[in-house]
């Protein structure tokens, strides 16, 4: 890509301008599983359609359409943060997205568990368990990006949390112990929220915090990648399928007939199994 290129100016979600980044976009098409050969013919095509200020977004579209003509499951992968985000707009695919990320590393989870505490009863979206320890997980889910999660995030979490510590330090029978908060969130945190999570050791992860225990880390480690990525679905029976508590790749595997009820053909059927195989072929499934 011509060094010109280097000078452009995008625009992102929030609204902020910042330079473009060839090396930037390359890595992430790399993290995704494109060869040298893909990523160059991504910016071979990506190049003419690059202005001065262009969205983002559109950056993000335009490679995605080209890496999807050249491999489905690399483009699947490229599209994690955006298959996520089709996860709403109710909470609770991505509570299951969460609980599953918590299965793969030993916890026990229960999804929408109302907890009594001193002022109020609760509903906690994840309960998880592991060597004797309780933790309290809360799933803040965003549909549009560009958006954080401030400190008003966590500080909401954490008066919760002790309402509930409340009645278990006060009380001989404990309903629920809890040893720890969560917030788990698909975007990032504030600095001010990250600043504070960590000052009420609580565990915080985001689409790419903490380093080297990220949401995007764990889905990639274990090929935990939610139907919503794959390009051979369209919008709409993406939908069909969360609204049947489906929200993993590997899950249509189990469930065909499902793919059936959802109005797929049975020749559209088997290329929709093949990219997920392809896309979770390390994984027992």
């Amino acid at each position: 890509m011509a060094d010109s290129r280097e000078q452009l100016d995008v625009t992102k979600s929030s609204g902020e301008k910042v330079p473009f980044s060839v090396h930037k976009l390359s890595s992430s098409l790399r993290r995704s599983g494109a060869n040298a050969a893909m990523v160059q013919e991504v910016l071979r095509q990506l190049e003419p359609t690059l202005y001065e200020g262009i969205p983002t977004k559109r950056i993000y579209r335009q490679a995605f359409s080209i890496l999807k003509s050249l491999s489905k499951p690399t483009a699947a992968r490229y599209s994690l943060k955006q298959g996520i985000m089709q996860l709403g707009p109710s909470g609770f695919p991505f509570e299951k997205f969460v609980a599953e990320i918590l299965k793969v590393q030993g916890y026990a989870t229960r999804i929408g568990v109302f907890v009594d505490g001193h002022c109020n009863r609760h509903e906690i979206d994840i309960i998880a368990v592991k060597d004797g320890f309780t933790h309290m997980i809360e799933c803040k889910f965003h549909n549009l990006s560009g958006i954080k999660s401030d400190v008003k995030i966590p500080m909401y979490i954490q008066s919760r949390f002790k309402d509930i510590e409340k009645v278990q330090l006060s009380e001989e029978e404990f309903e629920v112990r809890f040893h720890k908060s969560w917030v788990v969130t698909n975007t990032r945190f504030t600095d001010d929220a990250v600043r504070y999570g960590n000052c009420m050791k609580m565990q915080l992860m985001g689409w790419d915090y903490p380093a080297n225990g990220s949401l995007k880390d764990f889905v990639n480690s274990f090929e935990l990648y939610p139907l919503t990525c794959l390009t051979s679905l369209t919008h709409t029976e993406k939908q069909q399928l969360l609204e049947q508590r489906l929200v993993l790749c590997k899950e249509l595997l189990h469930n065909k007939q499902l793919l059936l009820l959802a109005g797929i053909k049975q020749n559209r059927l088997e290329n929709i199994l093949k990219e997920v195989r392809n896309l979770c072929g390390h994984s027992e499934v």
